[in-house]
């Protein structure tokens, strides 16, 4: 069990030692593996090396990488050394990426060279790749280490929001908060050190960087891909005998596209699939069910301003089909209909020892996504049936509204997928001078489908209530993508509201 009070400090030698703790396919032909001991000394050594450097506790260090084993060591090794840990989203624009290096006052740069080519600052840099003075190697300073014991809400990490609406927000989040979060998923069946995780989502986002805690903690074997790539996930899954898969949704219905690396890879050993971060339609559950037969299958859900324990499954009940499960212990929620109403479908208030104390440097908007009693506003909408169990139904703030009737998108593409030859979908609003917005949609066919737009609104007439089928449909080879696995909404609705503007003035 975790005794520690620093969340970089996971080590355990009766339990880890030398056996295998992580394996880096940055070089898929030749991955790099380490001992769980190794990992505990590289963190230690990069503890050190900071420290060294003349920083202090509380100060700030970027990792800004894609995955690899030195992104985990910099991470660990900042929250030993008392350091504020702010991995990035690689794939910001430098502008936004700049903002966020000010906007935390960050102290110094961990960096893989693809990144340092277009870095711009004057803030100390250590490249992963570089084996001269600035490199990574340069910083390390083996030797033990003296752990931080943090005080009860400090600071170990500022995770930022994706920004889909203005500049991202830091979240700062404390080393208690997620000790307590991973107790939590320690507590749902001992022991987990057999285990081998597959991890593809990128380490700034916490489905991926909460999983690999996971298993560090646990002594178990993570398999870091350096990104998502459909093929090497399935190959990894064959080549390290992964036990455990965790992804988003969308990357696994990419997976079930790929109909012959499908059919050639080796899934055998898979046991566990945990999806989270996205909603999971009944078509694509149908198919993770038939594909992983025997493999214990959850959907969870997590904010990155509360943590990832909200919902999940309790020893006496069995968690149904598509829904996320039940109340955790510890966990106060609520869901507040458009009213202000506690009711059985709304928008979902969740308080939990993971939950931030407010936005970094955004007082105003701390406030809008806080109650005073410490509730964050999670914005999602969900609906609770009469066993207690909880179902994702949407964003508050993708619904629309068409001639009177709210419109949850994730239900129609539900709907849409549902049809053979669909095998994902996207809906966004366009404004219409009569029901105020309609619904569109931009499906991607199954490989070989000859599927028309006439078809799909067919299946959606035949399946759903009128006012929700797409008004027009656009055909594209795949959806394009925003963050770790999710789909770009906010840029389909932009293309959409110009598609349908084109089409009205055809007319």
């Amino acid at each position: 069990m975790i005794t520690t009070d620093n969340l970089g400090a996971l080590y355990d030698p009766d339990l880890g030692g030398d056996n295998l703790g992580l394996i880096d396919c940055r070089d898929w032909r030749a991955p790099v593996r380490y001992s769980h001991r190794q990992v505990e000394e590289a963190a230690n050594a990069c503890a050190r090396g900071l420290l060294a450097r003349g920083l202090q506790r509380g100060d700030a260090v970027a990792i800004l990488s894609a995955n690899r084993a030195e992104f985990m060591f910099a991470y660990l090794g900042a929250l030993r050394a008392g350091l504020v840990a702010v991995p990035i989203n690689y794939k910001f624009p430098a502008e936004i990426i700049h903002f966020i290096l000010e906007d935390s006052a960050i102290r110094l740069v961990f960096c893989d060279s693809q990144r340092r080519a277009g870095l711009s600052t004057d803030l100390p840099i250590v490249d992963f790749d570089k084996n001269d003075e600035g490199g990574f190697e340069a910083l390390l300073d083996p030797g033990p280490f003296a752990t931080v014991r943090p005080g009860d809400d400090e600071t170990a990490m500022v995770l930022y929001t994706s920004g889909s609406t203005g500049r991202p927000k830091g979240v700062p989040l404390s080393h208690a908060g997620h000790l307590w979060a991973l107790r939590c998923r320690l507590g749902r069946g001992w022991p987990f050190d057999h285990h081998r995780l597959l991890v593809a989502a990128p380490l700034y986002h916490m489905n991926a960087l909460c999983t690999t805690m996971f298993g560090l903690a646990t002594s178990a074997r993570v398999v870091l891909l350096p990104e998502f790539d459909v093929h090497h996930y399935l190959a990894a899954i064959g080549r390290f005998g992964c036990t455990w898969i965790t992804c988003v949704p969308t990357m696994l219905a990419m997976c079930f596209a790929e109909r012959e690396a499908m059919a050639a890879a080796d899934l055998s050993t898979v046991s566990v699939v945990r999806m989270g971060s996205a909603p999971v339609s009944p078509k694509l559950w149908a198919q993770v069910r038939q594909t992983f037969p025997e493999a214990s299958v959850m959907n969870g859900y997590g904010t990155t301003e509360a943590g990832p324990i909200v919902f999940g499954a309790l020893p006496d009940r069995v968690v149904p089909e598509l829904s996320v499960g039940f109340q955790q212990p510890d966990v106060d929620l609520k869901l507040i209909d458009e009213d202000g109403e506690e009711a059985e479908q709304g928008v979902l208030w969740h308080r939990t020892p993971a939950t931030t104390t407010g936005y970094l440097n955004l007082p105003e908007k701390s406030r809008e996504a806080l109650t005073p009693d410490g509730y964050y506003i999670s914005g999602d909408v969900f609906r609770r049936d009469g066993e207690g169990a909880y179902y994702f139904v949407g964003r508050s703030d993708d619904m629309f509204n068409c001639g009177g009737e709210n419109i949850y998108p994730g239900e129609v593409e539900a709907v849409l997928v549902g049809h053979p030859d669909i095998e994902q979908s996207c809906v966004v609003p366009v404004p219409d001078d009569i029901k105020g917005e309609k619904p569109v949609a931009f499906v991607v066919r199954a490989s070989g489908a000859e599927l028309d737009e006439a078809a799909v609104k067919r299946h959606a007439l035949d399946n759903a209530p009128a006012y929700q089928h797409p008004r027009m449909v656009f055909f594209l080879d795949e959806l394009p993508l925003a963050g770790p696995g999710k789909i770009d909404r906010n840029g389909l609705t932009e293309r959409g509201r110009e598609l349908w503007a084109r089409g009205q003035a055809a007319e």
